[in-house]
């Protein structure tokens, strides 16, 4: 199953790569809504082989998942790969340049099931993927609006 939303942002490239490679603050934000997130590697920057293994609720039911960064092309490209509970996943994340002070952030996920279990649970996803994207494409909005407001709070 494939999922891709985009959105553009008033943020230099080279700024909002930054920022999205911020993983200290995607840590505590993450941790904010609940979840445990333990770093299990010793990169002091950011860079390929930097991973995590999270623990969240989802449903009702706590998920375990690890993450890893695969890619990592400065300032255009981002991408990490994760399983969780029988299901592989793939994240991309590109940043392109539309001027010097304009950028568009795209993300496309790619999620492989391995068990029954996470082929069902792809199946209803892809029921529902109308919702979905909806809901991915509002919270990247959203992330692109707080990346504005951060970048002008730094200019």
């Amino acid at each position: 199953m494939d999922i891709s939303t985009k959105a553009d942002m008033d943020v230099p490239i080279a700024q909002a790569f930054e920022m999205v490679t911020d993983f200290p603050r995607h840590e505590r934000s993450a941790m904010r809504r609940g979840a445990e997130i333990s770093r299990t590697d010793t990169l002091k920057a950011p860079g390929v082989g930097a991973a995590w293994n999270i623990r969240f609720e989802l449903r009702g039911k706590t998920r375990d998942m690890s993450l890893e960064v695969v890619e990592f092309d400065r300032p255009n490209q981002l991408a990490l790969e994760g399983t969780l509970q029988g299901l592989d996943s793939r994240i991309d994340v590109e940043l392109v340049a539309l001027s010097r002070t304009r950028t568009r952030l795209n993300l496309r996920a790619n999620l492989k099931p391995r068990t029954l279990t996470a082929r069902l649970l792809l199946q209803s996803a892809k029921l529902a993927s109308g919702n979905i994207n909806k809901r991915l494409k509002n919270r990247m909005v959203a992330y692109a609006e707080d990346m504005e407001a951060r970048y002008s709070k730094l200019a």
